[in-house]
């Protein structure tokens, strides 16, 4: 199957954000809804994705090779539930790792995330961001949600032994 130049910027995203979700890949394509980037999936990109048994959208091997990326994440070591040695991400994303407390702290709120980012590196994302941020750092194994009074996290691994690389 021949990829349009589009559908194989579409495909580079679905490889760099994996494991994913549609509201990952909306805001990426900038499109109106969830279901409108099922369609597109569907239609578009059929043989070069699958749903794990999380639900979460992973690039097939065919995938990867077709598209000049790097993966967001190790495939066989998310899929197996260990912490991947390195991880592509977000700018954001990147921040978060730094300031999140580490395995062994007591874990932090979105706000508090929020709230360590505006005091480390002067900027002010949006709540949503952050906890956008966080859930798709949990779907890569790097970090671990506790359920307190509100969902808290904290990183499922030390800072030194994972790679951390922002996607360019």
């Amino acid at each position: 199957m021949s990829l349009t130049d589009e559908e194989r910027d579409r495909l580079a995203d679905v490889v760099r954000l994996q494991p994913t979700k549609n509201g990952e890949l909306q805001d990426a394509w900038e499109m109106e809804s969830g279901s409108e980037v099922h369609g597109y999936l569907e239609n578009h990109l059929k043989e070069y994705y699958y749903r794990d048994d999380d639900s979460l959208i992973r690039a097939t091997a065919e995938a990867n090779d077709l598209v000049d990326v790097e993966p967001g994440v190790e495939p066989d070591a998310v899929a197996r539930g260990a912490v991947p040695e390195t991880i592509r991400v977000s700018e954001l994303e990147s921040r978060v790792t730094e300031v999140l407390a580490g395995p062994d702290e007591r874990s932090q709120s979105v706000v508090s995330v929020l709230n360590a980012l505006r005091e480390a590196f002067d900027a002010d994302p949006e709540v949503d961001a952050v906890r956008r941020a966080l859930r798709s750092l949990e779907r890569k194994n790097v970090v671990e949600v506790v359920y307190r009074t509100v969902p808290t996290f904290r990183l499922a691994v030390a800072r030194d032994e994972i790679t951390v690389e922002v996607e360019e």
